[in-house]
């Protein structure tokens, strides 16, 4: 896996974008500092490691510092590279297509010679999901909708019948579903779903689980979107109210079948449970066959999938390089390439980086990652999104040892960074013409996101805008605070090592962030 190692570039030269040895040995104030020591000083938390930088935007100035300089494990702070690097060069207006295609020909009757092939370039959102993001996730009940449109395109062109295959084609990216230092337990739950050019409803599907009409009686088990996917061993049994739930759900590594044991009572509300796919591209192939078929649409080849071999990438990365210039690969096939039947387009980039940063979406930022790769580096792998994202950081005056990362998102244990060079980061991306859609796809405290229910003692004239981040002993909090006064600070805290609860942990960084915004007064 690569790791950043490179000698540093180009300084950018605005004196905002650095901390210089003079600004960060500057002492914080007594009041901050005495504050922030008496919050850490509680006996629960002299086991743990905290790193702190607080910086002033207007000077550039350190406030606060503590173990700046050393790495911490950065959880889902580290969405805040990719998603700025995704800005920054592949840009807010950026919009992924989706198309549905064929080499054959299509005649008066409606017959399709050759294969129909549905063509994903990474589009994240072909779900239900409602965009632009307003205060929370919001999703159409129908989470197929998009499929079902170029399903209805179709059926308008005029076909009828398919004589070939039905290909699911996400070869935009490398198949490479999983992150480096990612935990199996998370490969089962929609926080560990898998990558996939081709991404259908979060290559999520939903579990509902209501307790029988007796005691005893099998629990009711159905799932969305497409049950057909998923062979369903259910073993819940109903029991009499006021017993309790105990619900287990098993699904092994490359496995279609969901198996579910416990107990659900009559009183239930029941449960809704989102769990990853196995096979993105598999999973629409079949979707896709299937609402063509509903809508008369008779298919007479098979379902399958058009992969990208990681293995063999290599042999053929200036072919992959010509295509992301050019159009797609399959356009290297055919001097006049593949008929173009259904079309769609996603919203702009700009409010997916929303959805990432606000409501921590891993499977988005790993996308993000490979389409780095894919537009700006080598090939759609994470190799190629890493080496890109160090070309961004390297520019934006951020030192390469004082990061090491492995994916996108930050599910992977083994990404590391700085407090420092997350605030470094947080100030070159004031400087930028999309500093303010960066700054928007922040979480606003006690408002939205993954703050919305955090800081609700805050000044009420005071605002933080910052990333959360997550993982077993981790919690991280980065971004921007303005104080009541209307100073602003950019900050990173991040806690690793801590055995005491989360919630104990976060109210201890919020503490710190509090102290900075009060003691600016």
């Amino acid at each position: 896996m690569f790791r950043s190692r490179a000698p540093l570039g180009l300084l950018i030269c605005c004196a905002l974008l650095t901390l210089d040895a003079t600004a960060a040995s500057k002492k914080p104030s007594a009041s901050l500092k005495k504050q922030i020591e008496t919050i850490l000083a509680q006996p629960d938390l002299a086991r743990g490691f905290i790193g702190i930088q607080i910086t002033s935007l207007k000077t550039g100035k350190s406030v606060f510092s503590l173990n700046a300089e050393k790495m911490f494990t950065p959880a889902s702070n580290t969405k805040l590279f990719t998603t700025a690097a995704a800005l920054a060069l592949i840009g807010p207006e950026y919009k992924f297509r989706t198309t549905v295609e064929t080499n054959g020909s299509l005649d008066k009757y409606g017959r399709l010679t050759g294969d129909l092939t549905l063509v994903g370039r990474g589009d994240p959102n072909l779900s239900g999901r409602e965009l632009p993001y307003t205060m929370r996730t919001q999703r159409d009940p129908d989470p197929v909708r998009v499929l079902e449109k170029l399903a209805d395109e179709l059926v308008q062109k005029g076909v009828k019948y398919v004589d070939g295959d039905i290909v699911a084609d996400d070869s935009y990216f490398a198949f490479e579903r999983y992150g480096e230092g990612w935990s199996q337990d998370d490969l089962v739950w929609p926080d560990g779903a898998p990558v996939s050019a081709l991404t259908i409803n979060d290559n999520v599907i939903f579990v509902q689980i209501l307790p029988g009409a007796r005691a005893g009686d099998r629990a009711f088990v159905s799932v969305t979107p497409f049950a057909d996917y998923y062979t369903i061993d259910n073993r819940l049994l109903t029991t009499p109210a006021g017993t309790g739930r105990k619900i287990f759900i098993n699904r092994e590594p490359g496995s279609t079948t969901l198996t579910l044991w416990g107990t659900v009572p009559m009183d239930d509300s029941g449960v809704n449970e989102g769990l990853s796919i196995e096979d993105p591209a598999e999973f629409a192939a079949n979707l896709f066959r299937h609402l063509l078929e509903v809508r008369g649409v008779v298919v007479y080849g098979k379902q399958r999938t058009r992969h990208t071999d990681l293995a063999s990438l290599s042999t053929f990365t200036s072919v992959v390089i010509a295509s992301s210039r050019g159009g797609d690969e399959h356009s290297l096939t055919s001097p006049v390439g593949p008929l173009v039947l259904a079309e769609y387009q996603s919203p702009p980039l700009s409010e997916d980086v929303e959805v990432i940063n606000k409501v921590s979406q891993n499977l988005h930022a790993e996308i993000l990652l490979r389409l780095l790769g894919r537009e700006k580096g080598t090939g759609g792998t994470v190799q190629a999104g890493l080496e890109v994202l160090h070309g961004f950081l390297n520019n934006a005056g951020i030192p390469s040892d004082d990061y090491v990362f492995y994916d996108g998102s930050g599910l992977s244990r083994q990404n590391l960074v700085t407090p420092r060079a997350v605030v470094n980061l947080l100030l070159y991306c004031t400087t930028q013409p999309w500093g303010k859609e960066f700054h928007d796809s922040m979480p606003v405290a006690g408002i939205d996101g993954s703050l919305a229910d955090r800081f609700k003692d805050l000044d009420p004239q005071a605002h933080v805008y910052a990333k959360t981040g997550s993982l077993g002993g981790v919690k991280t909090l980065s971004g921007y605070a303005v104080t009541a006064k209307g100073e602003e600070l950019a900050f990173s805290i991040l806690a690793n090592n801590y055995s005491v609860p989360g919630k104990r942990v976060n109210d201890v960084i919020d503490s710190i962030v509090v102290a900075a915004v009060n003691s600016a007064k």
